[in-house]
């Protein structure tokens, strides 16, 4: 039943979102030219950015973790990334028609998503411990980061037969194309990584502030927490990274559009999942949980077939993005 506080609360939260969401929009800008100064590559500043934008969720996430909600937490992150798959691909690949991506990013970038997507649904399941499943991701991402980082002379150096070597030099030279374009910030002063802290202070204290007031309308209301988290959270969370998608897609950057999305996922789970649950445990399977990380796998599978097959983005696999994730959300309402 309705009372006077919940006016209060629904107030609260928005005015909480809107707070992290712009602050977190700031911190972007910031570290991309506190990066440009540092001289990182277009691929590392892109990573940087989706780990600025991932801050809202990241923090509601370890936030509900440390008041021992579990279904929140890992709601909010796994759930975030279905989000973001469906937000910045699905509905990317409808606004824009079609947009051509090249299969070598595909790949470089979709191995490392499918192995962390599968890990993820490996650790919800029981499988293996956060430890071991933090482990198991940083195996091949901290890899991923360094090739990232490379200069293309030291690319082609690499202990590696001569076409492996060339494939990647390749395929990191097609993924820096596009986002030279799409991240390319002028070179930042002493005074951005002072304003960038006080951002991260500010999006930390707002999505705090957003957690809890979604939480207690939720209790109010006898929504599940699992509901709270998964769809409510992680869509409210990602509308920075999914706004910036749509925007990418339609301006043809398609393949800055994927990597945000999938690099943004894999931030999500090593900051907001693996590494917190590493340290403060993790609830045991349960139907719901299991059916978000089983449907964010099938999401990353169903996207990077779609992308591959069609040289891109089409609007016809964005419809069949946007069903899939409907579909995801219809189920995980009915079994919650």
């Amino acid at each position: 039943m309705a009372t006077v506080a919940d006016p209060l609360l629904g107030a609260g939260f928005l005015l909480a979102a809107a707070i992290s969401l712009g602050a977190s929009w700031l911190l972007v800008a910031a570290l991309e030219r506190v990066g440009a100064r540092l001289g990182l590559s277009e691929a590392l500043l892109g990573m940087l950015a989706a780990l600025a934008a991932d801050a809202p969720e990241i923090t509601a996430a370890v936030t509900a973790l440390l008041r021992h909600d579990q279904r929140v937490g890992a709601g909010v992150i796994i759930g975030s990334n279905a989000f973001n798959l469906a937000a910045l691909i699905g509905l990317s690949g409808v606004v824009a028609g079609s947009v051509a991506l090249h299969r070598r990013v595909i790949e470089l970038a979709g191995v490392v998503a499918l192995w962390i997507a599968a890990v993820t649904l490996t650790v919800v399941l029981g499988g293996c411990s956060p430890l071991a499943g933090l482990l198991l991701v940083l195996a091949l991402f901290v890899p991923y980061l360094v090739v990232l980082g490379m200069r293309h002379e030291r690319l082609g150096r690499l202990p590696l037969p001569d076409s492996w070597a060339a494939w990647l030099l390749a395929a990191v030279s097609e993924e820096e194309s596009e986002l030279e374009v799409a991240v390319h910030p002028p070179r930042g002063r002493g005074r951005d990584a002072g304003f960038a802290l006080v951002a991260v202070c500010v999006v930390v204290g707002a999505s705090v502030a957003m957690e809890r007031t979604a939480s207690e309308l939720g209790t109010r209301h006898a929504v599940p927490s699992i509901l709270i988290g998964a769809l409510v959270l992680a869509a409210v969370t990602s509308l920075p990274n999914a706004v910036a998608g749509v925007y990418l897609a339609a301006r043809g950057r398609g393949a800055a559009a994927l990597s945000t999305s999938l690099n943004s996922n894999a931030i999500n789970v090593l900051a907001g999942l693996l590494i917190p649950t590493s340290l403060l445990g993790i609830a045991a399977p349960s139907a719901p949980t299991t059916l978000i990380a089983a449907g964010n796998v099938g999401m990353t599978v169903l996207v990077l077939l779609t992308c591959y097959a069609n040289h891109g983005l089409r609007r016809g696999a964005g419809i069949a993005i946007l069903a899939a994730y409907g579909a995801f959300v219809a189920t995980l309402v009915a079994i919650a």
